[in-house]
């Protein structure tokens, strides 16, 4: 007995759209193999096209009972197995691109004008791909050579030369075949030989569209074999012949879901009319099925949809199990979408979700999470965001630059620094959790330190001067300040250096960081992402050396590369009847509830990847894969997706940002039902939208907050004994515009964390201004002369440079400083006509006895002029406050000058204060505080009723209460909830107890 009946030419099966595939071509298969005895069923040999079709073919095997099972085999891996005469080991992906980078790097330094340095990894994963295809494609380079370029000839010329890599790599494949020239050459011997002996077990491969060259020409091979089969997936029953015959032109048809299938039929030699079906298995839906092939024919027939679009019949029983959600935004097709598979799960049925757009998919699954249900993801998660990927890359980064306090926090912070096990088990046990913890809380101290200083790039001096108050408490923390400077710190520069320099130093560096102070066994390859990690890793350190010398930045780039080819998946995670998948999981995957999201343009399908070397008319003339054949395979996707017995369809009408455009392929199906107003075509649209419309409802019921009242204006009132009894005169500003911001700070004793990556801003600019000019006016008399202005500028080189780490910032600094140099110092020469420089940074205090309170105040300068008389100065790089505004509002220098009077200042005798001034640098203008007017008794007078006021139990410290202007932002904003009430609105006073 054979499997098949003879058969003349080649044996070609299909199982047609809404059929589950694999339960199928197992219960067509197992009546087959019954015929054969038991040795001969377990030689038959079935290729399909993923491992996860492997699996369910065996799963879907395992529910028939015990039995010999095929050798159940993966197309993809023909390249490994032993062809007719031996072919060397291929060599790896890694390799071959990693010679191809430095093939390209030699090509752009011996001619820098052919593209920038910057594309070097993108040009040789681009020629790479090029090398896979016209190897698998069977495409030799002279095919290339040979085209007529007459109206592109410059780009072409260009073109070539990089083509001219991967010829050379062509011509080598012999000795040293990559995976796809292996894979083509194991496919032509094979043909070859089993034309002389083919073999006498059955051969099938199933689940393939051949969409590549190398596995189309296995697939006419096996269907030509005496006991030989190709059972094609998702074969349109419907499709008349005309519409077979009409796509023979792959520029026009490509996108087609049935295209391959086409392609197939001219390789092979076989007509539709020759496909069989494999089994008796009915889809789901016939009317869907003759819907759904009407809707995608190819655009130039898509006129017969007015000859054949009345005589469909059934419509409404073809959309009775589909379901349109079109949502107003992402979030709520993602919180429809987690309520549909909700539900789905309550009733006890599966159910998967399919979609290419990831950010949908992790919004889905953010959604699930808040009733526990976590999905079953068959994408997983990229391995450069995984723990051990992100502390990779993070310390890659530290290479050719200098180390900046984000980067070492980032660092420091990280889950696996230093979580090396004290003992040789994964397991950390209670000295671990210990020392992780003590790292953490130092970590935790480091951080506020590097806040509060501003420290731009701690170094190891930094780090010890910081750590010796701590010694005496933290006994380890001398070894912890160790490990960072020799691991994180001392990150050495490596320039152009060979990739093996690079990969030895950083994967040493990242285990000891892993490791900790102590050295412990480093965890970095634990768990389901570190045993991903690791041979990815130990690959690209055993081909190292095919690569040459790369810089620091390049070095980054490649490594992200090389992990980004990888993902993390834990399947015992998710639940077993909820699941994500990729499109190409609906080829072969089933559940009760298939939801198709992200149906819109751009995304489902998405856009053709952009080819550097070939446009479609030179890739169809040579033979070589158009871009639309991705799309094509998506169209395959959908419809067999789309066909199955309960189907939901979902898009966002708009992205976050424009207007989107549904999908294709939706498109299509909803303009042909709208077109079939009188078969009820319209009625089964509408029906498939109201269904829809039902779970945005929800959805939108979901996200509704209901009434939540606004925060009112506050305005606290404290007890007298918890409001602040000493103040800056600063802060009297604040007091008096901000009040709130006063309690905040003093009463709850709240701070605002500064920025971990220190910037140059205006407290930066103006602390660098004030030690130029303290140290220029100090160092000698300023007469105008030529000079002055020289050692003006050296003195801000200097202090600039010890200053600023930013050298943009430095060169910035320096060009205000020469700006307003000439005008500073001949208003300083006139100034020291007059009067002499006495003191700088002068700290004051004035105690108030009758108010209980303390002023505090530091004078940046202070002068005595020729009678004896004081002259304050506040030196401002941005604009000072007017007259008015130091009238009623900004009340420094008034304050500042009535505490001079009474000798609140550190060895400065009471003296009377002639005036008091602010320079302000930026704007070129000195400007006067009135305190010629205003005598300093009444200035006092005036901040002890203020001071009075808010001594009183009733008086709150109202938040805004007079800002400066509309655009003011206040530290303490988001605590009084500013946002949910207006400046117009009554404040809500708030009496405290």
């Amino acid at each position: 007995m054979a499997l098949f009946d003879p058969h003349t030419g080649p044996r070609i099966f299909g199982l047609p759209h809404g059929v589950d595939f694999a339960a199928e071509l197992v219960r067509g298969l197992i009546p087959r193999l019954d015929r054969l005895p038991p040795e001969q069923q377990a030689r038959a040999e079935l290729y399909v096209a993923t491992p996860r079709m492997q699996r369910i073919i065996t799963a879907h095997f395992d529910k028939h009972g015990p039995r010999f099972l095929p050798r159940i085999r993966l197309i993809g891996d023909l390249g490994h197995l032993p062809g007719p005469d031996v072919l060397p080991a291929p060599i790896s992906s890694l390799r071959k691109r990693l010679e191809l980078v430095t093939l390209i790097r030699q090509l752009l330094t011996s001619a820098p004008d052919m593209a920038p340095r910057s594309a070097l990894f993108d040009l040789a994963d681009s020629l790479a791909r090029l090398l896979d295809e016209m190897q698998g494609e069977g495409v030799v380079p002279e095919a290339l050579r040979g085209l007529d370029v007459t109206d592109q000839s410059g780009h072409w010329q260009r073109a070539l030369t990089f083509v001219n890599i991967v010829e050379q790599f062509i011509e080598n494949s012999e000795d040293r075949p990559d995976a796809e020239g292996r894979r083509r050459a194991i496919v032509e011997a094979l043909c070859e030989a089993w034309e002389t002996a083919a073999p006498s077990h059955p051969v099938i491969v199933a689940g393939s569209t051949g969409s590549r060259g190398a596995t189309a020409l296995f697939m006419k091979a096996v269907a030509h074999l005496p006991q030989g089969a190709v059972i094609l997936p998702g074969y349109d029953t419907d499709l008349p012949a005309n519409v077979w015959d009409g796509m023979g032109d792959a520029l026009t048809a490509e996108d087609h879901p049935q295209y391959r299938f086409r392609r197939l039929m001219n390789l092979i030699g076989f007509a539709p009319d020759d496909v069989q079906m494999w089994s008796d298995g009915a889809p789901a839906s016939p009317a869907r099925n003759r819907l759904l092939s009407l809707a995608l024919r190819p655009a130039p027939v898509t006129d017969a949809w007015l000859t054949e679009g009345p005589a469909l019949p059934d419509l409404d029983r073809a959309c009775e199990g589909l379901t349109l959600v079109e949502a107003p935004s992402p979030r709520l097709e993602a919180g429809a979408i987690a309520l549909i598979m909700r539900e789905a799960l309550e009733q006890n049925r599966s159910v998967a979700l399919i979609s290419p757009d990831s950010m949908l998919t992790r919004q889905v699954r953010a959604a699930l999470g808040r009733w526990g249900i976590v999905p079953d993801d068959s994408t997983g998660l990229p391995l450069p965001l995984s723990p051990p990927g992100r502390l990779l890359r993070q310390v890659a980064d530290l290479y050719g630059q200098r180390v900046d306090a984000l980067s070492l926090l980032r660092i420091l912070k990280h889950p696996l620094t230093c979580a090396g096990s004290p003992t040789l088990q994964n397991e950390l046990n209670d000295q671990g959790v210990l020392r992780r913890g003590q790292h953490l809380l130092r970590t935790r101290e480091l951080e506020l330190a590097v806040r509060r200083e501003g420290c731009a790039f701690p170094d190891g001096d930094w780090l010890r001067k910081w750590a010796t108050p701590r010694a005496e408490k933290d006994e380890g923390i001398e070894g912890w300040i160790t490990w960072i400077e020799q691991t994180i710190l001392s990150v050495p520069d490596l320039g152009d250096a060979p990739l093996t320099n690079y990969v030895e130093d950083h994967l040493n560096r990242t285990e000891n960081i892993v490791a900790g102070p102590d050295g412990n066994p480093a965890p970095l390859w634990a768990e389901a992402a570190g045993r991903t990690a690791k041979p990815v890793i130990q690959e690209l350190r055993q081909e190292a050396s095919a690569c040459g010398d790369l810089t620091a930045h390049d070095y980054a780039g490649l490594l992200y590369g090389v992990l980004a080819t990888e993902e993390v998946r834990d399947r015992d995670a998710g639940h077993p009847m909820a699941a994500i998948w990729g499109t190409q999981e609906a080829r072969v995957g089933r559940a009760d509830v298939m939801i198709l999201a992200g149906l819109n343009e751009g995304m489902w399908p998405g856009a053709p990847n952009p080819d550097p070397w070939l446009n479609r008319a030179m890739r169809a003339r040579v033979g070589l894969l158009l871009p639309e054949r991705q799309i094509g395979l998506s169209a395959h996707d959908f419809q067999q997706a789309i066909t199955a017995p309960e189907v939901v369809l979902t898009r966002a009408i708009r992205s976050e940002d424009a207007q989107s455009v549904p999908s294709r392929w939706l498109n299509r199906l909803m303009n042909l039902l709208n077109g079939l107003p009188d078969t009820g075509g319209r009625d089964a649209l509408q029906g498939m939208k109201d269904r829809g419309d039902l779970w945005v409802r929800y959805a939108e019921e979901l996200e509704r907050l209901g009434d939540v009242p606004r925060a009112k204006r506050p305005s606290p009132c404290p007890p007298v004994s918890a409001r602040p009894d000493a103040m800056s005169v600063t802060e009297v500003q604040t007091l008096i515009r901000d009040p709130y911001a006063i309690y905040a700070k003093h009463v709850l004793r709240l701070r605002p964390l500064d920025p971990l990556s220190r910037e140059p801003d205006a407290r930066l600019r103006g602390t660098v201004l004030h030690a130029v000019l303290e140290e220029f006016v100090k160092s000698a008399p300023v007469t105008g002369a030529p000079e002055d202005k020289d050692r003006l500028l050296t003195i801000a080189q200097r202090v600039i440079n010890a200053e600023v780490p930013w050298s943009v910032t430095r060169t910035f600094y320096m060009s205000r400083i020469q700006k307003f140099a000439d005008w500073f110092i001949a208003c300083e020469a006139e100034r020291q006509k007059h009067q002499h420089p006495t003191a700088w940074e002068v700290d004051g205090k004035l105690v108030m006895e009758t108010a209980k309170f303390t002023l505090r105040a530091k004078a940046d300068r202070m002068d005595t002029d020729d009678r004896g008389y004081l002259v304050l100065y506040d030196y401002k790089s941005g604009a000072a406050p007017t007259g008015p505004e130091q009238k009623y509002y900004d009340k420094q220098l008034l304050l500042m000058s009535a505490m001079a009077e009474e000798g609140a200042f550190e060895n400065i005798p009471p003296t009377e204060v002639a005036r008091a001034s602010y320079i302000a640098l930026s704007k070129m203008k000195e400007q006067s505080a009135p305190v010629e007017e205003t005598e300093a008794s009444t200035i006092l007078a005036e901040f002890h009723a203020l001071l009075s006021a808010y001594r009183d139990p009733e008086q709150g410290y109202t938040s805004r209460r007079a800002p400066k202007n509309e655009g003011f932002e206040g530290d303490y904003d988001q605590l009084a909830r500013f946002g949910e009430w207006e400046a117009t609105d009554h404040p809500e006073r708030e009496v405290l107890k």
